[in-house]
């Protein structure tokens, strides 16, 4: 498995730039095409006008307002993507975000997206874009913190293992990134609490699967410390090690107008301090 077609959302958000250079350095070392994608979300105007205004119509303005901002996305990532050498294509469409990247994901290897700053999307965790896609894209999401610059995340990845489907998950999806990473470190965190889900040494049998795709790994078992729940404990510890990659699965479900993210996940998205790769 590698990654031949990367997705990156474009917008005019201040953080598209880091976002743009992640995705082309992701690109460059995988050879992948990188595709940057706009939306209007005129569609879901046009519909809602329709539901609650019979024979509404958009206003001419503010069509070509929102159009004009998308088309400005795409150039920056042209401009972005040029200066790097990526080869690529941009693409606008009138969809919402959400339901645009979800339908786009499917033609893609891998997203690239930002953590939602909440100074720009406020407070409220629900319907944001980077929680929409990782728990209903079906492809691995790479995340960028809005916060900080990261010039590379080949030095040294922190591979969250819980047994897991999800973490099966994301651990198969970053095999491409895994496989060029110089250090690997693979955490299992309370193992003595998760009866049945581990062998005798937890962790052997996964890093054992890695091995044998010529990854790089150690096997480290952690125990939560007293106050301090999960998702910090494992923001913590990547911060000790000097980890540039996080790879973890995304936990949640879709409860009825409404997205239910785990504990660990929630904490990762809203606090995450370095790139984090999730897979649901």
């Amino acid at each position: 498995m590698t990654y031949k077609t990367i997705l990156v959302h474009a917008d005019l958000s201040p953080h598209a730039a880091s976002r743009y250079a992640l995705a082309c350095q992701v690109a460059l070392a995988h050879e992948a095409h990188l595709v940057g994608a706009a939306f209007t979300g005129l569609a879901q105007d046009a519909a809602r006008n329709a539901a609650f205004a019979y024979g509404a119509v958009l206003a001419a303005v503010d069509i070509e307002s929102v159009t004009a901002a998308s088309r400005q996305a795409l150039e920056h990532f042209t401009n972005k993507a040029d200066a790097a050498g990526v080869a690529g294509e941009r693409r606008l469409s009138d969809d919402d975000s959400e339901t645009g990247m979800v339908l786009q994901a499917r033609y893609a290897d891998l997203l690239v997206l930002s953590q939602s700053d909440p100074e720009l999307t406020g407070p409220d965790i629900l319907y944001k874009l980077p929680e929409h896609l990782a728990l209903h894209s079906g492809r691995p999401v790479l995340l960028v913190p809005y916060a900080g610059r990261y010039a590379h995340i080949d030095q040294h990845a922190l591979v969250a293992w819980d047994g897991s489907r999800a973490a099966t998950r994301a651990v198969t999806d970053a095999l491409p990134m895994l496989r060029r990473t110089q250090r690997v470190t693979l955490a299992v965190f309370n193992a003595q609490t998760q009866y049945g889900t581990h062998g005798e040494n937890p962790g052997a049998d996964i890093a054992l699967y890695l091995a044998r795709h010529g990854v790089k790994v150690e096997v480290t078992q952690q125990h939560t410390p007293a106050g301090l729940d999960l998702g910090n404990a494992l923001l913590s510890l990547a911060a000790d090690i000097g980890a540039d990659l996080l790879v973890m699965g995304a936990y949640g479900h879709q409860r009825w107008r409404e997205i239910v993210l785990g504990g660990v996940t929630r904490t990762v998205l809203q606090s995450m301090t370095l790139p984090v790769l999730m897979a649901h």
